[in-house]
């Protein structure tokens, strides 16, 4: 399994909450930056086929692969 010191830009998530998004898959993009630039514990992540992206903390997201470079 993986812990929030294994996730990593490009790697494909299962999002486990909130509520309206649960269930979707996503792409990891970045880990979201404090104001003062340090990196938070938040991830920012793309939903897959939506227009959409989701600031969430680890326990929202399962990492379930990487991504592959031509999908």
């Amino acid at each position: 399994m993986y812990t929030p010191e294994n996730v990593q830009v490009g790697d494909k998530v299962l999002i486990l909450s909130p509520a309206y998004v649960a269930g979707k898959f996503g792409i990891v993009l970045s880990r979201e930056p404090f104001v003062d630039g340090q990196p938070s514990d938040r991830w920012l992540i793309q939903v897959n086929k939506e227009n959409i992206v989701v600031s969430l903390t680890p326990n929202e997201f399962q990492v379930v692969g990487k991504e592959k470079e031509h999908d």
